[in-house]
C-alpha cells in the first residue's frame, strides 16, 4: 500500500499534483490544500481480480416498486418534495445562516416522529442547546439525538438503529478519520457525503444533510455534491422580515416548479396559506409610487406591491436603488422610461422596492416598476385596485408573460378590477382591461 500527494482546492474542489498559489480553475488564491491518498499498487505479474460482465437489459424486464412517502404534514413542504421525502433518498437543505434550517428540520421530524423512528445528528449543537430551540417551538419530545462528527460512527449507528429518517446538520461538521483534512475542508466533505449518500441508498433511510452557504451565496463545499444527493432544497428570505421561501432546485423524484411559503414567528415557520394577502396587507392605497404585480413562484401566483420614490437629485449623478429587484434592470427601465416615455428622470435619484423583503426574478414585473416610478414622478396616485404585468423591451413595446391566466384568477379572487397587459396576451378580465403596446400608453392610460 502506497501513498500519493495530491493538492484540493478549498474553494471549487479542483485536483492538482503540485502545489500553486492560485487556482487555476476557480481563480482563488492560497486555496490548495495537500490531502495524501492510499494507493495500491499492483505487484509483477499480480492479475486483477475477476469481474462479472454486466448485461444490458430493456425496461420492459424492469420490475417498479411502489414506495410510500414519509409525509411531513407540512403542506409547504410536502409539496416542494413532490409529496413528501422519498425512502432512500437524499436531500440536501441549504440556506444563509440564521435562515430558519435548524428550525424546519426540528418542526418536520418532531411530525414524523409520531409514526416513524427518526435521528437528528447535529455537530454543531449539543443536546441541551437544541432541547432549548425544542422547547420554544413545542416540538421534538420523541425525536432521537446525537452529537456527533465522526461519520463513521454515526453510519455503524443508522445501521444498527435502523431510523426511517436521519437529518445531519450539518455536513460540513462531518468527518472521516482516514481523510488527512481538517474538518469541514473539500476532501472530508466530499469524502464524507459519499459514505452518507452510499448508507442511504443501502439500508434505504432517508437522509437529509444541512448544508451551509458561503458569503458569495454558493453551497459551502464541491459543487459535486449537489449532483450526487436526490434533491437539492433551498431555503431563502431577508433575516430581516418574516418570509421565508422553501424552492426546489433540483428533484429526482418531482418538480422543481414548486415553492413552499413560510413566516418565521415566535413558535417557529408557519406556513403562508394566503401569501398575497400578506403582502398586500399594510398597503396604503392613496400614494402615489405604489403599483401591484403578479408574479409566479412555482405553479403559484401571487401579488406583490412595488414601491418607487422618486425625487430630485441634490447631487450632478443620480441615484438608483432597488431593493429585492435587479439594479441593473432598474437602470434599463429608467433609461426606456426617459427616451420612450419621455419622462425626465436624468436628474432624479430613483428608488424601488418590493415590499416584503421578497425579490423579483422574472421581467413580468417591469411594466409594474415603470407604472410605480412614473407615478412616483408625477406624484400620481394610480387605482389600488389596479395590477399590471408585462415585460419591457429596449423598444418601448410590452411583451407578453407566461400563465397569464393565473396570475388574472389571483388577482380577481382578492378583488382587483382594472389590469394593465399586453396587447398580445388576450385576457379575459371582468374589470377594466388596459392593453398597452408600449410602456408610453400604459403611463398616459394607467396613471391619471
Amino acid at each position: 500500500m502506497k501513498t500519493s500527494d495530491l493538492y484540493v482546492c478549498q474553494s471549487c474542489g479542483a485536483e492538482t499534483i503540485r502545489w500553486a498559489g492560485k487556482c487555476e480553475t476557480c481563480g482563488e488564491w492560497n486555496t490548495l490544500e495537500q490531502i495524501t491518498r492510499k494507493v495500491q499498487k499492483k505487484g509483477p505479474g499480480q492479475k486483477s481480480a475477476s469481474v462479472d460482465v454486466s448485461k444490458p437489459i430493456t425496461f420492459a424486464d424492469v420490475k417498479t416498486e411502489d414506495f410510500a412517502r414519509l409525509r411531513s404534514e407540512m403542506r409547504e413542504l410536502d409539496q416542494v418534495l413532490g409529496g413528501g421525502f422519498v425512502p432512500g433518498s437524499v436531500v440536501l437543505l441549504s440556506g444563509d445562516p440564521g435562515i430558519g434550517k435548524s428550525t424546519l428540520v426540528l418542526q418536520f421530524l418532531d411530525k414524523l416522529s409520531r409514526d416513524n423512528g427518526v435521528l437528528y445528528i447535529s455537530g454543531e449543537e449539543s443536546a441541551n442547546q437544541v432541547k432549548m430551540r425544542a422547547e420554544r417551538l413545542g416540538a421534538g419530545e420523541e425525536v432521537a439525538f446525537l452529537s456527533e462528527t465522526d461519520v463513521d460512527v454515526m453510519i455503524n449507528l443508522v445501521e444498527n438503529e435502523k431510523p426511517s429518517l436521519v437529518v445531519i446538520d450539518s455536513v460540513q461538521t462531518m468527518a472521516t478519520t482516514e481523510v488527512a483534512s481538517s474538518m469541514g475542508s473539500i476532501s472530508q466533505v466530499r469524502e464524507s457525503s459519499v459514505r452518507i449518500i452510499d448508507m442511504a441508498k443501502r439500508t434505504n433511510t432517508t437522509v437529509v444533510l444541512v448544508g451551509h452557504v458561503t458569503k458569495e451565496g454558493n453551497l459551502a463545499g464541491p459543487k459535486t455534491l449537489e449532483h450526487l444527493v436526490d434533491t437539492v432544497l433551498y431555503l431563502e428570505g431577508d433575516r430581516y422580515h418574516s418570509l421565508r421561501i422553501l424552492r426546489s432546485m433540483k428533484n429526482r423524484f418531482g418538480s422543481t416548479n414548486e415553492s413552499g411559503i413560510f413566516e418565521m414567528k415566535t413558535e417557529g415557520l408557519v406556513e403562508v396559506a394566503n401569501p398575497s394577502a400578506l403582502f398586500l396587507s399594510e398597503r396604503q392605497e392613496k400614494s402615489s409610487g405604489s403599483v401591484v404585480t403578479a408574479v409566479i413562484e412555482g405553479n403559484r401566483a401571487f401579488l406583490l406591491e412595488i414601491q418607487a420614490l422618486v425625487t430630485k437629485s441634490p447631487f450632478g449623478h443620480p441615484k438608483r436603488t432597488a431593493t429585492g429587484f435587479s439594479r441593473d434592470r432598474l437602470e434599463l427601465l429608467i433609461a426606456v422610461l426617459s427616451k420612450r416615455a419621455k419622462l425626465k428622470l436624468s436628474e432624479h435619484d430613483v428608488y424601488l422596492n418590493v415590499v416584503g423583503g421578497f425579490k423579483i426574478t422574472e421581467p413580468a414585473a417591469d411594466i409594474a416598476a415603470c407604472l410605480a416610478i412614473a407615478s412616483s414622478l408625477l406624484d400620481r396616485p394610480i387605482d389600488p385596485l389596479l395590477f399590471a404585468i408585462g415585460e419591457v423591451g429596449l423598444s418601448g413595446e410590452v411583451r407578453g408573460v407566461p400563465q397569464v391566466e393565473k396570475r388574472i384568477s389571483e388577482a380577481e379572487r382578492l378583488g382587483f378590477r382594472a389590469a394593465v397587459t399586453p396587447v398580445s396576451s388576450k385576457v379575459d378580465f371582468p374589470g377594466e382591461s388596459i392593453s398597452a403596446a408600449t410602456v408610453g400608453e400604459a403611463v398616459l392610460r394607467a396613471v391619471k
